[in-house]
């Protein structure tokens, strides 16, 4: 397909925008504003009715526009357009599932622009080389049952099946996921496999879930990979029985909580110093009682950053100190014990410079301007991050207003939404044309 051609096809932002409204109206969450139809949030977690309702919209949607629709035994749907050649096809690719407290635009914007796409190619009658599609990946979120980007890495061969499969959702229930996929209809008999099921490429839009581009008026990031990351669960233990606050003094206590506190205070202070990022989302003390020296503590630490040498350096670093705050010498009081548990490491994401190229490309295409777009390090994972491991991959971000995502009051503009449907689009359609170069055609 030549740029002349590419130029003509234009989605269409009230159609775009009418379509994820209305499958919005399965898992409708907390009202935020006073628009009846638009302005609620989303509570659609995975593999519930809500989201068997959604999956059955959209696997009749793309059935109609000409997609052969497969399921594999994650749920993952996959509903791909045939080209003129066979061959693995070109996805874009996101997720209709939403936290619990979610909003309308994270993962659903990315699979509901796939269909606009799809409707686009149908209605102006558009044959591309290979087949293309769209993906719904199971899970992403991670709500429910808790592994963020499970099926995409169950089909990146990340993940056992069976893992997958036993996992058991949170919230007070007792299901588990294999038990859901059969009682909603979705656990399909097609392996969950990237090669029972290859991808030629995959592309996803998605909102940034950050400030910059909407700080700088800007349109599109093209995004150039995901930030490394790691998870630790660190124990503090005062050695020696919990004492009394009333009769201790000082230099006789082993107050774990203080030496976590000074520990978390520094994980921020040093992250700061390397350029890179340090949190504490679960804090956990024993015996929890306001009158006794708190004698253990745990506390949850992620710590992320562009290159993996930089945790690398920020892990021994923190290590170092930590067990220097530990020491008598820094607590006036008596030795207390650290000690590490990793939970989870997933390393830095560089996607591939063919689809990278694509989305670049297209975003100017579309923008009119280079200055409207710009090269960006996704700072959260996305299903892209696993199937960048066996496909070339990349993602469009567009803005979303303050920054704000995984909350009701999540909001990307119809006009912004628009925008990222049609440089995904462009980038799908600009990197089949380039299989078809390399294939030898048009010579």
């Amino acid at each position: 397909m030549d740029e002349p051609t590419l130029q003509t096809l234009k989605v269409n932002q009230t159609r775009l925008l009418s379509s994820l409204h209305h499958t919005c109206q399965w898992g409708t969450g907390t009202r935020w504003g006073t628009a009846e139809a638009t302005e609620t949030g989303m509570s659609r977690l995975s593999l519930s009715d809500a989201d068997k309702q959604v999956r059955d919209w959209f696997v009749e949607t793309t059935k109609s526009l000409g997609c052969t629709v497969s399921v594999d035994a994650m749920g993952n749907i996959f509903a791909v357009r045939p080209g003129r050649e066979d061959g693995p096809p070109t996805c874009a690719g996101s997720h209709l599932d939403t936290q619990p407290t979610g909003g309308r635009y994270d993962g659903i914007l990315g699979v509901l622009a796939g269909v606009e796409m799809l409707r686009v190619l149908e209605e102006k009658g558009v044959e591309t080389a290979f087949p293309v599609g769209v993906v719904n990946w199971t899970n992403e979120e991670g709500a429910r049952f808790p592994i963020s980007m499970i099926s995409s890495g169950v089909w990146a061969g990340d993940i056992p099946l069976d893992r997958a499969h036993g996992l058991k959702e949170v919230g007070g229930g007792t299901a588990t996921m294999k038990e859901e996929l059969e009682r909603i209809g979705y656990l399909g008999s097609m392996p969950a496999s990237h090669t029972a099921m290859p991808l030629a490429a995959h592309f996803e839009l998605h909102i940034e879930q950050g400030p910059v581009l909407e700080a700088q008026r800007q349109k599109i990031g093209v995004v150039q990979g995901v930030q490394a990351y790691r998870w630790y669960t660190v124990e503090v233990v005062g050695r020696g029985a919990q004492a009394h606050t009333g009769t201790t003094p000082f230099s006789s206590r082993s107050d774990a909580l203080l030496a976590a506190c000074r520990m978390i205070t520094l994980s921020h202070d040093l992250a700061t110093s390397h350029a890179a990022l340090a949190s504490t989302g679960i804090l956990t003390l024993h015996p929890g009682s306001v009158n006794t020296i708190p004698g253990r503590v745990t506390f949850s630490l992620d710590i992320r950053a562009p290159l993996d040498s930089t945790l690398d350096t920020l892990e021994a670093e923190l290590k170092s100190r930590f067990a220097t705050i530990a020491s008598k010498e820094t607590t006036k009081g008596l030795d207390l014990a650290v000690s590490w548990r990793t939970d989870s490491v997933s390393p830095a994401i560089h996607f591939h410079e063919d689809c990278i190229s694509a989305v670049r490309e297209a975003a100017k295409a579309v923008c009119g301007s280079d200055s409207l777009a710009r090269d960006m390090v996704s700072g959260a994972g996305h299903d892209s991050v696993y199937t960048s491991r066996h496909c070339p991959t990349s993602m469009v971000f567009v803005p979303c207003r303050n920054g704000v995502s995984h909350n009701p009051e999540e909001y990307t503009s119809p006009e912004d939404c628009a925008i990222g449907a049609e440089v995904l689009m462009q980038s799908v359609l600009r990197y089949d044309r380039l299989r078809y170069l390399r294939s030898g055609g048009g010579e």
